[in-house]
């Protein structure tokens, strides 16, 4: 609907545009009137059907009708001869007549009801607008006459009708353009009349009742969406400063609307809340849900600019969800629900605001319903889930929760809980899939998911610097230079993590070993070498999982130490504003209150002096807080224990407490709310530590609105995977547990798409973050899927592959991978091989790949003559292990070239670190070889052997540094030796055929690849202890036993060896003795070992050094004889 316009453009075709424009205005005019002109008659028209209003009658001043039938009549004289434009008119003039009809009481309700018709369609032709002359007085008179009603009730139905209007024409008003001009108190007393209104309906007729509640629904709308608009509108700058009460100063509820009635609306809406709250148990849900709805109304109009507004903001904090706490453990499912859809809309609106909040909600609310455990009905746990799952849909929610709340020691591991938590309820334990089961799956996926899409599909991310502590910090002071840069809260918050992780182990050696448990942590640098009070204090209050025994114990000894961690530990905790009781409470969480009455005294000195502190506002002293306390210690034993037969009464209480402010008493209705806090809530001395989600109650919802003001900033995570490698991390294993159970048991193609979904999401993870191990036991556990592996009892095998959808669907996914990612792979292709070996024995594999795999079957034997099947498919593709060796050992080649290109063509420094690359790469390669070497076929065994003699000794023109060299034999040569050693005494001969052959071969390889690096290992500082590596191995192969026997190959190959070794270090200068005074380390080692092994080779390699012996020798015996 609109105002009456001329056309555009008219005036460029009109001859005598201006005549044209007369007579469009003379039209809009008149029939504008014609519509009024009709109303006035609709009105007198109703009137005239009743007696009192048909007849004429004379009074006093001679009048012959009544002044709301003159008015009516009078204003219908005038509308037809008005000269002035509609909007230059005083919409007073026009309206009044109307208006005093609705005010009057002498009128019915059917009279009544067609003059709030008539306003309601005069306000909805938009005839009024904020340009219009005297507006604001006509706005402000409609408002007024409509909520101050008046009108006879003949019968309920046009009672309902005249209630219907109302709502019709006071929402009209507040969609009218000239609503702006309606000032903050009327727009409240508009919102008070229709909610009176919504209410009187609870008595009438169904329609009323839905119809009144849908129009204060839309009037909430229409108010709350003009709060993003209220900065520049309503000049909210100076309406949100002051203090954070509610109410408002009358000068301002008189302004033109903006945000002092959103506040006032927002506010009756909570009490509203609170109202059903102190109701019984068995409320009915309608009003709440109710409440609820028009709530998450204003909250996705108002969206992100309730921020920018403290006083709304002040109300969603504390009021708004301290009721949500409460309604969302509600029976009812529905109630459930809405409060999980308004604390998601509160998430994705104003989430940097309400960080300790959400916390809250997901450790009292969700994690508590979603366990069955808990006590919660299948059909609160579905709705928890549900709630659970449409968070995780959210891109950045596991982030943003891991980021600002499992890395902050003084939160929960919200991340953790909820993952763990989609894992477990994802598993059918004993019983079929439910919605259940595939809603907690869909919830996880979401999450990898999530985590996939960040990921640049055009580079892997580099492994992250693990955290280390390098020297004491006190680490409840760590803090972030800016929380809106990656650079700088990526590893703070990292670091925050290692230091919870540890101080999550310090609590658990403390839970063992109070003193044990200090020293762990001064060991990690969490606590300094010298322990201080404050930050023994500080562990105890930060730290989860402490034993609050052991912690009471410590607060509470005489030790002098101990008393000043008591009151440091006192000074952590925020008392500011807070009842005596509530402080006592909060005080007594975090610890046990020892049983001994020194101790208690102690204790109770330290929080008395401390809350005196902070709140001296009604005790004169510290002696007081203390006394007052200790009277309330003595009242919760009194009133809670079942040994106590006679409880003490109010007077009682008051009684005792007489004259302890400082020789005056204290208010009687302070000590009477204290009397009865204590009474309707105990305050237990022994925490409940098996709680893992205990319930929100005032005294902790206090403490939460204390610590918020705070907390580190909320910091919003970006679009970039900074967290995602640890976050996946700690929950890969129990993701593809879940994830593999349940496309176990799944039937359904869709649920069997949604787990391949999953899986491949969890590949694309695990290989961007370089996690081999998780991506293994990804292919390992779809390699199973595929049935390939199993022992096939089908008559038909390939019948049956075809048939099984999960297993073709879970091989097509194994290859993906395998083509994706198979850089990443390590041990699980020798499930994929063994997969491909399986289908070109059923004949299923393309015509290219089956005839290579026919060439190579051709070679080998036919299976059969006492051959098992995998013997024969492991034969079959042995020509392909050694092709790939050889590829292999080739890519040495290319290893040099490259490095020769990077020395010719880049600087000194661009040379070095390709150089350092490559390094890395060749020492990858051997590692490779390495675990070949101990394959069980000989003839690949071998291979790998002599490619791992190419690659070690044929990288001369690389220059692969010292350091590498000495992780290669760490690593890799020594490793072999070990290995084969292992397998020839714990294997079979016919597991592993001719293996001496093996140990033989690997003998050589190692003595002639040490003699090749002679010149360049020895020069070394730890060359001394690669020796005495080289020694001990060829000792054990002299003693090492085949079949029971010791080999005489090796018993020939090892003294030469060792001969030929020591002579090349003689004639290089590597083997001399430097002192002979017994100093020289090397040469005492060398023939301590070789002595071991052959004693004749000291003289067969030094026969000069073994002559001055004998001669030094017989001298000495000379002398001893002339003695």
């Amino acid at each position: 609907m609109g105002r009456l316009k001329m056309q555009p453009g008219i005036n460029a075709i009109e001859e005598e545009p201006e005549d044209n424009e007369n007579t469009i205005s003379e039209r809009d005019k008149a029939a504008l009137g014609c519509m009024i002109n009709s109303e006035i008659g609709a009105v007198l028209a109703v009137m005239r059907r009743n007696v009192r209003w048909g007849g004429r009658y004379t009074s006093a001043d001679d009048q012959l009708e009544h002044t709301l039938i003159q008015s009516l009549k009078s204003l219908r004289r005038k509308i037809f001869s008005w000269q002035h434009e509609w909007h230059m008119m005083n919409p007073v003039v026009y309206l009044q007549p109307f208006l005093d009809v609705i005010q009057s009481d002498e009128t019915g309700a059917p009279i009544t009801g067609v003059a709030l018709s008539s306003v309601y369609k005069i306000l909805t032709l938009d005839v009024l607008d904020q340009n219009t002359v005297n507006v604001e007085v006509a706005m402000h008179l409609v408002v007024d006459a409509v909520t101050s009603c008046r009108f006879e009730v003949t019968d309920p139905a046009s009672e309902e009708v005249v209630l219907m209007k109302i709502l019709q024409v006071l929402l009209a008003c507040m969609k009218s353009k000239a609503s702006v001009m309606l000032s903050n108190q009327h727009v409240c007393t508009v919102f008070n009349t229709c909610f009176r209104v919504v209410h009187q309906a609870g008595t009438k007729g169904e329609l009323l009742q839905r119809m009144s509640r849908h129009m204060i629904h839309e009037l909430v709308r229409c108010i709350f969406s003009h709060l993003p608009e209220a900065v520049g509108s309503f000049g909210v700058t100076q309406l949100d400063n002051g203090n954070d009460n509610v109410s408002y100063d009358l000068s301002l509820m008189t302004e033109p609307y903006g945000v002092p009635c959103m506040v006032q609306i927002f506010h009756f809406l909570c009490q509203l809340l609170n109202s059903v709250e102190h109701m019984a148990i068995d409320y009915d849900e309608d009003l709440p849900l109710y409440a609820l709805g028009l709530i998450n109304s204003a909250i996705e109009l108002g969206g992100t600019a309730i921020r920018l507004h403290p006083r709304l903001l002040s109300l969603i904090q504390d009021d708004l969800f301290r009721n949500l706490m409460q309604f969302g453990l509600s029976t009812s499912p529905l109630i459930l629900s809405t409060t999980c859809s308004i604390v998601l809309n509160l998430y994705q609106h104003l989430r940097t605001e309400l960080k300790l909040q959400l916390e809250a909600f997901f450790s009292c609310v969700i994690l508590r319903l979603a366990q069955s455990r808990y006590g919660a009905s299948y059909q609160q746990q579905e709705v928890a889930m549900e709630a659970l799952v449409d968070f995780c849909r959210l891109k950045f929610f596991m982030v943003e929760m891991y980021a600002n709340l499992d890395c902050d020691i003084t939160c929960s591991n919200i991340f953790e809980e909820l993952s763990s938590l989609l894992s477990k309820s994802a598993f059918p334990v004993n019983c079929p899939l439910s919605a259940t089961h595939l809603l907690a799956l869909d919830g996880l996926i979401a999450v990898i998911k999530g985590m996939a899409e960040r990921i640049s599909n055009a580079s892997v991310s580099s492994e992250l610097a693990p955290v280390n502590l390098e020297e004491y910090a006190p680490f409840w002071m760590v803090k972030c230079d800016d929380y809106t840069d990656p650079d700088h809260w990526v590893p703070f918050v990292r670091r925050r993590k290692y230091i919870k992780k540890r101080l999550v182990i310090g609590a658990d050696h403390f839970n063992r070993d109070p003193k044990k448990g200090l020293e762990f942590l001064q060991g990690t640098h969490l606590l300094p070498a010298k322990l201080d009070p404050e930050s023994v204090a500080c562990f105890f209050r930060y730290t989860a999982g402490l034993d609050k025994n052991l912690v009471g114990d410590f607060l509470g000894n005489h030790d002098e130490f101990c008393v000043q961690v008591l009151h440091e530990f006192a000074g952590t905790f925020d008392f500011q504003d807070m009842n005596l009781d509530t402080a006592l409470r909060l005080f007594l969480e975090t610890f046990r209150l020892p049983g001994e009455s020194q101790k208690i005294q102690r204790v109770l000195e330290a929080f008395s002096e401390r809350y005196y502190e902070q709140s001296p506002h009604i005790l004169a002293n510290k002696d007081a807080a203390l006394l007052l306390s200790y009277s309330l210690i003595m009242l919760n034993t009194d009133q809670h224990n079942v040994q106590v037969k006679k409880k003490m009464t109010e007077e009682d209480f008051i009684r005792n407490n007489r004259h302890i402010n400082g020789g005056n008493d204290l208010p009687r209705e302070f000590l009477s709310e204290l009397y009865d806090s204590i009474c309707k809530n105990e305050i237990r001395t022994i925490p409940d530590q098996s709680v893992a989600f205990p319930e929100m109650n005032p005294s902790r919802w206090i403490d939460l609105m204390h610590k918020s003001k705070k907390t580190a900033p909320f910091i919003v995570s970006d679009s970039n995977s900074h967290l995602d490698r640890d976050m996946f991390a700690l929950m890969s294993g129990p993701t593809i547990a879940a994830v593999s159970v349940v496309f176990d048991h799944a039937e359904r193609e869709d649920v069997f798409q949604t787990c391949i979904d999953g899986f491949l999401s969890v590949a694309k993870i695990s290989a961007c973050h370089c996690l081999e191990d998780v991506l293994d036991d990804l292919v390992v556990s779809l390699c199973k899927f595929t049935t390939l592996l199993n022992p096939s009892s089908a008559e038909e095998p390939v019948l049956a592959f075809g048939d099984d959808a999960k297993a073709r669907m879970a091989t097509i996914t194994v290859f993906t991978v395998a083509n994706r990612y198979g850089d990443f792979i390590r041990a699980g292709w020798r499930n994929i091989l063994d997969c491909i070996l399986k289908l070109h024995k059923l004949g299923l594999l393309p015509a290219r790949v089956a005839s290579d795999a026919a060439d190579d079957s051709e070679l080998l034997s036919e299976p059969g003559h006492g051959k098992s099947l995998t013997n024969s498919l492991s034969n079959a593709h042995m020509p392909a292990s050694i092709r790939a060796l050889d590829l292999m050992s080739g890519s040495i080649t290319c290893l040099t070239q490259w490095a020769q290109e990077a020395r010719e063509a880049a600087g000194e420094a661009e040379a070095a670190k390709t150089c350092q690359d490559i390094g890395e790469m060749w020492l990858r390669l051997v590692q490779g070889l390495r675990k070949v070497c101990l394959d069980q076929r000989e003839d690949v065994r071998n291979h790998a052997l002599l490619s791992l003699e190419m690659c070690l000794t044929g990288v001369d023109q690389v220059n692969i540094q010292h350091g590498f060299w000495l992780q290669c034999f760490d690593m890799v040569i020594f490793t072999v030796l070990d290995d084969l050693l292992e397998i020839s005494q714990g294997h079979s001969q016919k597991d592993f055929r001719n293996v001496e052959g093996t140990l033989v071969l690997a003998l050589k390889l190692f003595s002639k690849v040490f003699l090749h690096l002679l010149p360049e290992l020895s020069q070394v500082t730890t060359f001394c202890k690669l020796w005495l590596g080289v020694l001990t191995r060829m000792e054990k192969y002299m003693k090492v036993k085949i079949r029971g026997k010791k080999s005489e190959k090796l018993q020939e190959l090892v003294p030469e060896l060792l001969k030929n070794t020591l002579i090349v270090m003689k004639n290089k200068g590597v083997l001399v003795q430097r002192s002979a005074l017994g100093g020289d380390s090397l040469w005492e080692l060398t023939w301590l070992h070789v002595n071991n092994i052959s004693p004749s080779i000291q003289s067969e390699v030094f026969p000069d050094q073994d002559y001055e012996q004998k001669q030094e020798l017989s001298e000495e015996n000379e002398a001893g004889a002339q003695a």
